[in-house]
This record gives C-alpha cells, structure tokens and sequence, in this order.
C-alpha cells in the first residue's frame, strides 16, 4: 500500500485520542464522529449502571447501548471489568461505520488500541516505553479485519495489576484484544520471568477470539499462536501508526 493513498487524522475526543487513517478524508469524520457519538452513549449508560463503570470484573447486561454490550462480552471472555475493553471497542464501532460507508482502509488507534480492516496491508509499530525493543520492530497487518492491543504495567497511564513491560495481543477485533491484554497483563508479576511469560502465554490463547501474542517482561519476551510478521523499523516515517 502506497502511503501517499493514505488519509489521517489525529484525534482528541474526551479521554479518547489516537489516529484514524483511510483511503480517503471523507472517511475520516465518520470515524471521528463514531468515536464521540459511542462515547456519549456510554457516559448515559454508566450514569445509570455505576457498576459497569468500576467493576474490575465482568458485569452481564441485558440491556443498553451497542457499545456498552460489546464491552460487557468481550470483558467477559477475558475475566476483567468492562471497561479494560472501552478503548477497543470504540476502534472497532469506528471502523466499522467507515467500511459501511464504503472505506477500503479504516484504522483506528485508541490509546494504544488499533481496529485495521484493509485491503492490502498495515505496518504497526510497538511502543512500549523504555524497553529495548521499542520502535524497533513492526508489524505488518495483512488480515482483512483485526484488532490489537498493549497492555503495559510500567509504562501506560491505563490500570495494570501487573508489571509487564508490554502484553500485545492480536485477536479477531480490537475489544477482545484491549480486554486480553488487560487480562494478561495483570498477571505478569514475579521473580521467574521465563516461568511467568510462559503462563501469560497460556492465559492469551486460552481467551476466545485471541489469535496471538507477545510478551514482554524483565529483559525476556514470549511469543505464542499466531502473530503477524515482524519487520524491522528503520524510522518512525515508515510505519502508519503507532
């Protein structure tokens, strides 16, 4: 994929920021506009369902918004509170009404969290703090649709038990990812790292919808199931997100 093809916005919306990116502008306010019209929906959810707001486990809903439904199931396919899976979600509902509006490239990175559904293919970049490999590899996207997602207990502003350097999970979308991540990461705690990166691992692919992951923890990484293919970054410019 050429990237003089691609559009992009950075994107402030409430606690949500990120970039969206497509084949055309015009696609780039739907994303932005599903963004801020499913976050509002949530916050007149949560007012009434405190729970779902704080809950660190999963919370069963009958009734509400799409948005807040999503997140409840892939919550609980993870075992964590619904809102360990609001940044994925959210990618994932932009994504999707920018390809109902016929966009052949829709990606939406939400704090970290990134929706991709493309024709050709994704390079994403891993960020993970003061770790040695981060921005130094990528990786490139080529399923049509698909989710991912870090998890770091060292070097996010987002809530971890754990104290992993970055969990990164790939999954069928982004809000399984989010939660996965979240779920994995809170249990990467501990002397053995070897032993305890094993046991993440485990936990990853035993979560329904997650396709792979890797983990990152005291100077050791772990990579089960299926991962895209890793490639070099040479800079920064060479990559549509991160």
């Amino acid at each position: 994929m050429r990237k003089e093809a691609i559009s992009k916005l950075h994107y402030v919306c409430g606690e949500s920021r990120g970039v969206i990116l497509s084949n055309e502008d015009r696609f780039l306010k739907i994303g932005y506009n599903s963004i801020q019209e499913n976050r509002e929906k949530l916050e007149r959810f949560a007012r009434q369902r405190r729970d779902f707001l704080l809950s660190f486990e999963p919370v069963k809903i009958r009734e509400g918004p799409r948005v807040a439904l999503l997140m409840a199931d892939s919550a609980e396919a993870a075992n964590v509170g619904p809102m360990a899976a609001v940044a994925g979600v959210l990618a994932d509902l932009a994504v999707e009404d920018m390809v109902n509006e016929g966009a052949s490239l829709a990606v939406v990175e939400n704090g970290g969290e990134a929706s991709v559904h493309t024709q050709d293919y994704v390079d994403v970049a891993l960020r993970t703090g003061a770790t040695a490999l981060s921005n130094r590899i990528c990786f490139r996207i080529e399923e049509p649709s698909s989710g991912l997602a870090t998890s770091s207990g060292l070097h996010s502003h987002a809530f971890s038990l754990g104290e992993a350097d970055a969990v990164t999970v790939f999954a069928e979308n982004s809000g399984v990812a989010d939660a996965a991540a979240t779920s994995v990461g809170n249990q990467i705690v501990g002397e053995d790292a070897p032993s305890i990166i094993k046991q993440g691992i485990t936990r990853a692919l035993s979560i329904k919808g997650v396709h792979g992951v890797i983990v990152l923890y005291n100077e050791h990484y772990g990579v089960g199931g299926r991962v895209p293919k890793m490639i070099g970054v040479k800079s920064m410019n060479e990559v549509y997100i991160h």
